[in-house]
């Protein structure tokens, strides 16, 4: 397990750099562990246009050097809800932290976004996420709580916070 990173920066998506990190550090997880489905494809092939334009956001986690180290999304679903999705620590880089300090900095961001709810789909695999989600407040959700109709078939746990 990595020490902590002291000097991580986590800060808005930013450049070709910024999105080429956030497809790779998601398609290496996702490849990994499930099957990378066409709507991961393209939300990771056009964050931009998919996540912030619409009115959520991409977070960075940066190292000291500033190479991307871990990121987070927040997609909007108006009416002050937004799904945390998307997010990923470098295999170099995780136990240090980062995943938590990229959560409180989406929920920071959601409240910016006059956020009332955040709700994520996890899968029981994800044992350290999901004890990541439960320990930053996040609380399971039935499919018929979720604000969104098709949602990933691999989300076999629920969660949502109330953004304060």
């Amino acid at each position: 397990m990595p020490a902590a990173l002291p000097d991580i920066r986590i800060g808005p998506l930013s450049g070709p750099s910024d999105r080429a990190a956030f497809r790779e550090l998601n398609e290496e997880w996702i490849s990994r562990l499930f099957t990378l489905t066409d709507e991961d494809r393209t939300i990771l092939a056009d964050p931009v246009g998919r996540i912030v334009v619409p009115g959520g956001d991409v977070l960075i986690a940066r190292d000291a050097d500033e190479a991307p180290v871990g990121c987070i999304a927040l997609l909007p679903y108006g009416d002050g809800v937004f799904e945390l999705a998307k997010m990923a620590v470098a295999p170099h880089a995780q136990g240090a932290g980062i995943g938590r300090r990229l959560i409180a900095a989406a929920l920071r961001r959601a409240a910016d976004l006059h956020g009332r709810r955040v709700f994520l789909g996890t899968n029981s695999r994800l044992e350290a996420a999901l004890h990541l989600y439960e320990e930053t407040g996040f609380r399971r959700i039935t499919r018929d709580e979720l604000p969104v109709a098709d949602y990933y078939a691999r989300a076999d746990i629920l969660m949502e916070i109330a953004v304060e």
